[in-house]
C-alpha cells in the first residue's frame, strides 16, 4: 500500500509534459501545473497566433498568462524527492512513443510485458499476473509485446482469424472458410505454421551451410592472398638477388674492358713516341746534312768542291710518311661499337625476358565453390540459347528454325566449302562459346549425339580426332533407341538412366563440371564430368543423316 502510494504521489507531482517531477513548478490560470521551462516552450510555438493554451484541458488565455513559481508546490516536490522517490518506480517501466503499452493501466500507462493472442489484449506486469494465475488463461497465448494484434481480427466478421488459406495464401477467420472461401484449401493456422516452420527451418539450415561454404572460401582466398604476395616477395627476391649479379658481371666486364683499351692504349702511345723520337733523329741529321751541302755549295774553289765532294756521308734510309697511318679518334671505334652491340644484344634479351615473364606469371583465378543446381527451375535460371553455325555443319545437314533445329539428309545440302565445316562426320557446332554456367535442352528424334567440344576440333577427315568423343577435344553423350553411351578420347562408358526425347546438359567451365540429364517430368543425372576446360567451349550434335533424324535446342526462356 505504501507503494501505491508514492506511485500516485508521484504521477500527482508529475509534469504531463516531460513526464518527469514538476522542476521550478508554476500553476497556469485554469489550474493545472507544469515544470517553468515546459510550458515556456510550449507557449513559445503559439507566439505566432497569440493564443495561449493548456496542454491537458486546451483552455486558451489570451494574452499570454504572467508565470510565478509556486512556491508551495515546489517544496510539496522537495519533500516527495526526500521521502518518497527511492521507492517510486523508474521511468523505464512506463511506456513511451516507441513502446508497446498495457491496455489495462489507467492515467499513466506502463509498458507492456507480453501480448495474448487470444484475448489481443497487451498487460504490463502487473496486469499479466492473471495470466499466470487462473488455469483458464494460462491456455492463452502469449507473445512479446506487440501494437499488431489488432492484424490478427477479421475486418468481415469481426473475429479472430484462426485459419489458412493455402488457395488465396491469407489469414481467414472460422466465418471465411465456410463463407467466401468454401471449397479452398484450408487448414488451422497453427498446422500452416509447423508446415513453414519446416521450410524456415530447411531455408536456415542451407544459409548456413552456404554461410559455412563461403566462410570456406573466404579461408581458402585468405590461403591464396598470403601464397600470391609470398610469391611476389620470393619473386622480387630472387629477381634483385639475380640483377644484381648481372650488375656486377657487367661491371666487372667493363672494368676488364677499361683495362684492355688502357693496355692498348700505352702500347700504342709508345709506339708513337718511339717513332716520333726516330723521325726527330733524322730531321737533326737532315738539317746536319743540309748545312755541309750548303757550306759546299759556297766553295769558289772549283778543285776544293771536287776534293770535298766525294767525302760526305750517304743519307740514311729515310722513314717514308706511308707507314704512318694517322686516324684521329678511330682508334678504339671498333671496341665502342662492339660494346654498343653488347648494349643491343642485352637490351633485346631484356625486352624478350620481359614479354616471357608478362606471359608466364600464373593468373590468381579465385574459383568460389557453388552449389550444383537440383531442380529444373534451379537449372533454368542458367539457360543458353544455343544457334547452329552453317559453316561447321556437315553437307548432309539441313538447318532450320533459325539455325536451332538440324535434319539428317540423304543428299548435301551445303555446295559451298568451308575450312570450318565437318567433312566426313555429320556433326555441327553452335556459333556461341560457352563459358561460366550455362544450361540448355535438345529435343531429338531418333539416334542423335549430344556433345561440347573446343572450337579447334579437327573438321577434316575420318579419323577420330574429327569425331565428337573421339578425342581429348570433345566430350558426347550417344542418346541410341533405349539406351546412352558416353563417350571422350575414344573411351567408351555405357550409361544407364531413363530414357527421354529431351537431353539437358548443364555446364560449369569455371569448376570443371560437365553434366547430361535426362528430362521428363523430373530430372535424371545420366552422367557427370569432374575436369578442367583449357579453352571456350562449343555445344555440338550429331545426327545419323541417312534416317532422317532430328535434333533441336529448345526455347527456355
Amino acid at each position: 500500500m505504501a507503494q501505491k502510494g508514492v506511485e500516485l504521489e508521484r504521477e500527482s507531482f508529475s509534469c504531463s509534459v516531460c513526464l518527469d517531477l514538476l522542476e521550478d513548478p508554476v500553476t497556469i490560470p485554469c489550474g493545472h501545473s507544469y515544470c517553468m521551462s515546459c510550458i515556456k516552450t510550449h507557449w513559445d510555438k503559439e507566439d505566432e497566433e497569440r493564443i495561449y493554451s493548456c496542454p491537458q484541458c486546451r483552455q486558451t488565455f489570451k494574452p499570454r498568462p504572467v508565470l510565478g513559481k509556486n512556491i508551495m508546490l515546489a517544496e510539496l516536490v522537495e519533500q516527495l524527492k526526500k521521502t518518497g522517490l527511492q521507492a517510486a518506480p523508474a521511468d523505464h517501466c512506463y511506456a513511451g512513443a516507441e513502446d508497446v503499452a498495457c491496455d489495462v493501466c489507467n492515467g499513466r500507462k506502463r509498458k507492456a510485458d507480453k501480448s495474448c493472442l487470444v484475448c489481443l489484449v497487451s498487460y504490463c506486469e502487473k496486469h499479466l499476473q492473471l495470466h499466470y494465475d487462473v488455469p483458464l488463461l494460462k491456455k492463452h497465448k502469449l507473445v512479446d509485446p506487440t501494437n499488431k494484434l489488432q492484424e490478427n481480427i477479421c475486418s468481415r466478421h469481426d473475429e479472430v482469424m484462426k485459419m489458412f488459406c493455402r488457395t488465396d495464401q491469407q489469414c481467414i477467420c472460422y466465418l471465411c472458410s465456410v463463407d467466401e472461401h468454401k471449397g479452398h484449401d484450408t487448414v488451422s493456422a497453427a498446422a500452416e505454421r509447423t508446415e513453414r516452420q519446416r521450410e524456415l527451418e530447411l531455408s536456415r539450415q542451407q544459409i548456413q551451410q552456404r554461410v559455412q561454404d563461403r566462410e570456406k572460401d573466404v579461408k581458402l582466398l585468405q590461403q591464396e592472398l598470403e601464397a600470391v604476395n609470398g610469391s611476389a616477395d620470393k619473386a622480387v627476391e630472387d629477381s634483385e638477388k639475380i640483377f644484381t649479379e648481372m650488375i656486377r658481371l657487367v661491371e666487372k666486364r667493363s672494368s676488364d674492358m677499361k683495362q684492355q683499351i688502357r693496355s692498348k692504349q700505352e702500347t700504342e702511345v709508345s709506339r708513337v713516341k718511339d717513332l716520333q723520337e726516330k723521325l726527330e733523329q733524322e730531321i737533326t741529321e737532315l738539317k746536319r746534312k743540309d748545312a755541309e751541302l750548303k757550306h759546299l755549295s759556297h766553295t769558289e774553289d772549283h778543285n776544293q768542291f771536287l776534293h770535298n765532294y766525294p767525302s760526305l756521308t750517304p743519307l740514311s734510309p729515310s722513314t717514308h710518311s706511308s707507314s704512318i697511318n694517322i686516324r684521329p679518334l678511330r682508334y678504339f671505334e671498333a671496341v665502342t661499337a662492339a660494346v654498343s652491340e653488347v648494349r643491343g644484344r642485352l637490351q633485346d634479351v631484356l625486352t624478350e625476358s620481359e614479354t616471357n615473364i608478362s606471359l608466364t606469371v600464373t593468373q590468381v583465378e579465385v574459383l568460389l565453390s557453388q552449389p550444383e543446381p537440383k531442380t529444373r527451375e534451379e537449372f533454368l535460371t542458367y539457360s543458353q540459347e544455343i544457334t547452329l553455325d552453317p559453316n561447321t555443319a556437315n553437307k548432309h545437314l539441313l538447318l532450320s528454325e533459325g539455325n536451332r533445329k538440324v535434319t539428317g539428309m540423304r543428299n548435301e545440302q551445303f555446295n559451298s566449302s568451308h575450312p570450318d565445316r565437318f567433312s566426313y562426320w555429320s556433326q555441327v557446332l553452335s556459333g556461341e562459346s560457352l563459358t561460366g554456367r550455362c544450361y540448355w535442352e535438345v529435343e531429338r528424334r531418333g539416334a542423335v549425339t549430344v556433345a561440347v567440344a573446343y572450337k579447334n576440333i579437327i573438321r577434316a577427315g575420318w579419323s577420330g580426332e574429327s569425331r565428337f568423343g573421339g578425342n581429348d577435344k570433345s566430350w558426347s553423350l550417344n542418346c541410341l533407341g533405349n539406351s546412352y553411351k558416353f563417350s571422350y578420347n575414344s573411351i567408351n562408358s555405357l550409361v544407364s538412366g531413363p530414357v527421354s526425347s529431351r537431353v539437358g546438359v548443364y555446364l560449369d567451365h569455371s569448376a570443371g563440371v560437365l553434366s547430361f540429364y535426362s528430362v521428363s517430368d523430373t530430372m535424371t543425372l545420366l552422367h557427370r564430368v569432374q575436369t578442367t576446360f583449357s579453352q571456350p567451349l562449343c555445344a555440338g550434335v550429331a545426327i545419323y543423316y541417312d534416317e532422317g533424324f532430328t535434333a533441336e535446342f529448345c526455347k527456355l526462356k
